[in-house]
């Protein structure tokens, strides 16, 4: 059995490594992924953490399963509100064969999941990015999106104007074009992507700050009581999810369909689809399109096998 700590982890993960890598998976790997399980702990002080787990596997390769811990209150302390670790099995004869650091692969594989629908639904032009969110995956959606296109100016905005700067200037000493957003409406409005990685409770972008033709990718708000763009902004772009079934579960989607103001039917594709090419993806330069991500287990599987070198 093999231990792959956080750094062992990026290191066999990278970029266009494994947006290729999940392109195929969803092109055509025959990976089972039973729904997630979410459960609820209340914490002795009156606080709700949310216990994840996520299965999956390719039949006669690998099993594998992520445990996640949510505990929201973290942030006011400084400390990362999720944390997970990721196990590996044999899928021929069930073998415990590696463990790995779940924090690396969660961010690694959701910034690329991201970036890979952003090769089918932003602008081949699009030139401006802005990252929305201070946490662990604001450097990496930014790293990710700027491997499918060629950003020329990417903006980092955050509640704590301290905690934007540190991670443009971290990706500037990496050679990105990166750079603080000071204001979220100037930032939004001048974003030809726009890529969201919060734990908001309210919709705070708004729909009439994106500008025509833009692309705005939702990642943070994965439980119904989480959200991250209001209603317009759903309801003027045509809209993908990674996975419907997770994904109108999530604040972003299942508020809005339950006040009547989006139905599921509006979902365009999902990620295998989009892939496959059974649905299309952007077909205009002028539309704006989103795409809703709460994370999916087979691409947990297909980055895990990537490190595993299964």
């Amino acid at each position: 059995m093999r231990l792959y700590d956080h750094h062992a982890v990026e290191e066999r993960l990278d970029w266009r490594g494994l947006i290729e890598t999940l392109r195929d998976g969803f092109a055509g790997a025959s990976v089972e992924a039973p729904a997630r399980q979410v459960l609820t702990i209340g914490q002795p002080g009156g606080q709700q953490v949310s216990l994840l787990i996520m299965p999956a596997w390719q039949a006669g390769r690998a099993i594998g399963v992520k445990v996640v811990t949510f505990f929201p209150g973290n942030a006011a302390a400084g400390k990362a509100t999720i944390n997970a670790g990721y196990l590996m099995f044999d899928g021929v004869d069930g073998r415990f064969v590696s463990a790995m650091d779940g924090d690396a692969l969660t961010a690694r594989r959701t910034a690329a999941a991201s970036a890979l629908a952003a090769d089918y639904l932003a602008r081949k032009d699009a030139r401006t990015l802005l990252v929305i969110g201070t946490g662990q995956l604001a450097a990496a959606v930014a790293q990710a999106h700027a491997t499918v296109r060629d950003y020329s100016r990417i903006m980092i905005w955050g509640r704590s104007p301290e905690k934007a700067a540190a991670v443009a200037d971290s990706l500037a000493e990496q050679g990105l074009p990166a750079r603080l957003c000071a204001d979220i409406e100037a930032g939004c409005r001048a974003a030809d992507v726009v890529s969201s990685v919060t734990a908001s409770t309210r919709a705070f972008i708004r729909g009439e700050w994106l500008a025509e033709g833009s692309h705005l990718d939702l990642v943070g708000a994965f439980k119904a009581d989480m959200r991250e763009a209001d209603d317009l902004a759903l309801v003027q772009a045509r809209v993908y999810v990674d996975g419907r079934a997770g994904a109108v579960l999530s604040g972003d989607l299942s508020q809005p369909i339950a006040a009547g103001v989006f139905h599921e039917s509006r979902i365009a594709g999902d990620l295998t689809e989009l892939v496959q090419g059974r649905v299309t993806g952007r077909e205009s330069v002028a539309e704006r399109t989103l795409f809703k991500s709460v994370g999916l287990s087979q691409e947990d599987l297909l980055a895990g096998m990537q490190v595993a070198g299964l």
